[in-house]
């Protein structure tokens, strides 16, 4: 049974929570009093002769978007992060239409005298726009329930609904969070295993789905709807593992609430999505939250990069939830649980003697040769293979497995692929950040015997203070910089462009080429750089799209570079 096929069988939350009594206790003890509520406010909401438990009216499938909703669905209203009275009102009455009943996240009768008094251009208060809030709910066609911590349960609500028709084993998960090294870990994880003889999945930026056949997503995490049905759907393929990306607005919002999250990792921190948090301290600890058991009761083990100057936010975290905490490092100084002793890189790969503290001399030194390009890639890897080794409990065998798998790894799309070319180097990869871009180009400058190009640029609509430091970063790990377009989204790129030169000197602005059109300024690295020049296309990684003024226009980095490549003779 498919989860479409879902739609045309009915449920109600009193099955559900007899269904999980057992196994989710939790959530059953939620349901019900969710269900209490809404027996205390059912007088409001509808005629006392038209009057129905909540927790017996029959429903098909959760929608958190009001325009997939079908009959007899159950809307879940949730709060939006810029708010809008007005427009969640809308929803709200639009759904009712349709919906077997409503659970929101907002109170409805605020919901409703909010939106009620944003028309008043008066200035005078209204005093009886709760009395008319209140008439308004009565009179909605279906039931409307305030439940203000609905995120504390509704990925495992949703994920019961699913499993309440057909059972799924549901996979292992893995899931990492940091700023940076997201993708590539997780799609190491699920490579590893799956050459170790396991069934793996990944979710994130790079696609949700099998390897090499995955499907582009809209967000690195997705809402908890689409979380929990793909989470299903890949027990219903029987995927042994799952490899998921964490991002902290997923975290913070609770998207991945009810996922069995049985690994965490955690890469790095540095400056990124502060358009959304406050502060660096607000980032750290919403990916903090991944290592808390409150939030995922199925960890065992937690994966932390000690390297990192935020690590001790995430080892306190995982400590006191009990978990078993392992670390990895790439300084050979340091006490860790895998530490990369000895890196010899290369522009094929890297070498490195992997040393760990298992106390078994099997696995306590181990050569490992890895393709991926990058000293980055190397914590990347010690990340991705204490992980698959946390899956398993004989260490010692797993490691010595794991090492001749680690040859055969591939990199993600996009993250230091290099573009074939007759010569000179050109990497494609997604470093959008000032401590992406500058680990790029300090792994690739060791290699270079001519000059190191960086071609990049900033995304619009996104917090504008990485701007400047994006430009700075590039200047001081690269010789030559194109400041181009990324995607200006609603943004004038020059203006963008513009607030990247903050800053800027003279002795900067002589190595420094800026051209708007990014397929312009990929073509002149190709044209301008010599046959030992290493060149970097940097921002967009794997994404197949510019976004301009709300219109995604077609648009590789890889294969824009390609033509470019070809039109110049050096393909």
């Amino acid at each position: 049974m498919t989860i479409s096929s879902l739609d045309s069988a009915t449920v109600t939350l009193q099955q559900l929570i007899d269904a999980n009594k057992s196994q989710q206790q939790k959530l059953a003890e939620q349901l019900t009093a969710m269900i209490a509520a809404s027996i205390q406010e059912e007088s409001n909401q509808v005629g006392s002769d038209q009057s129905q438990s909540i927790a017996h009216i029959p429903f098909q499938q959760f929608r958190l978007d009001n325009r997939q909703l079908e009959a007899n669905d159950v809307f879940v209203l949730l709060k939006s992060q810029t708010a809008n009275p007005q427009k969640s009102r809308d929803y709200l009455l639009q759904a009712a239409e349709q919906a077997a009943f409503i659970l929101s996240e907002i109170d409805p009768i605020v919901l409703l005298s909010e939106a009620d008094n944003s028309s008043n251009t008066t200035n005078e208060p209204q005093t009886d726009s709760i009395a008319n809030a209140q008439q308004q709910l009565a009179a909605l066609p279906c039931p409307v329930l305030y439940v203000p911590n609905i995120r504390d349960f509704l990925g495992s609500l949703i994920q019961a609904r699913l499993q309440y028709q057909q059972p799924a084993t549901l996979p292992t998960v893995v899931a990492v969070t940091g700023t940076n090294g997201k993708t590539t870990i997780s799609q190491l994880v699920a490579q590893l295993t799956q050459l170790m003889g396991q069934s793996s999945a990944v979710m994130g930026t790079a696609g949700n789905g099998r390897l090499g056949a995955l499907v582009q997503a809209s967000h690195t995490t997705g809402d908890a709807l689409a979380v929990q049905q793909f989470l299903y759907q890949m027990g219903t393929e029987q995927a042994e593992i799952l490899a998921l990306e964490a991002s902290s607005h997923g975290l913070d919002q609770q998207r991945l609430q009810g996922m069995p999250v049985t690994v965490a990792i955690y890469t790095n921190l540095s400056r990124d999505h502060l358009d959304y948090h406050a502060d660096m301290a607000e980032y750290a600890a919403a990916k903090a939250k991944l290592f808390d058991k409150a939030h995922f009761p199925d960890l065992t083990h937690a994966i932390i990069n000690i390297d990192d100057e935020h690590a001790q936010v995430m080892l306190d975290i995982a400590n006191d939830s009990g978990l078993t905490v392992w670390t990895y490092s790439l300084d050979s100084s340091k006490t860790a649980t895998f530490v990369a002793a000895d890196i010899t890189p290369s522009l094929q790969g890297v070498k490195i003697n992997l040393r760990t503290d298992f106390g078994d001399e099997k696995a306590d030194n181990i050569e490992v040769v890895s393709p991926l390009l990058g000293r980055f890639n190397v914590a990347n890897l010690l990340a991705a293979i204490a992980a698959v080794v946390a899956l398993d409990t004989d260490l010692a065998m797993n490691i010595e497995h794991i090492a001749p798998a680690v040859a055969q790894l591939q990199g993600a799309v996009g993250r230091m692929q290099r573009v074939s070319s007759n010569d000179g180097c050109f990497i494609v990869d997604y470093a959008h950040t000032p401590d992406a871009l500058s680990q790029v180009l300090a792994s690739l400058k060791t290699h270079c015997k001519g000059q190191l190009w960086a071609v990049f640029g900033c995304g619009g609509d996104r917090d504008a203070g990485k701007r400047p430091l994006m430009a700075q970063a590039g200047l001081a790990g690269a010789d030559q910089v194109i400041l181009t377009a990324d995607n200006p989204r609603t943004e004038d790129p020059n203006v963008i462009l513009q607030d990247m030169q903050a800053g800027m000197t003279d002795e900067q602005y002589q190595r420094t080429h800026i051209e708007p059109a990014r397929q312009t300024a990929i073509e002149y690295a190709v044209s301008h750089s010599g046959v030992d020049d290493i060149v970097v296309i940097a921002g967009k990684g794997h994404e197949t799209y510019q976004e301009i003024n709300n219109v995604r226009y077609d648009f590789d980095d890889s294969v824009v570079l390609q033509q470019a490549l070809k039109q110049a003779s050096r393909v």
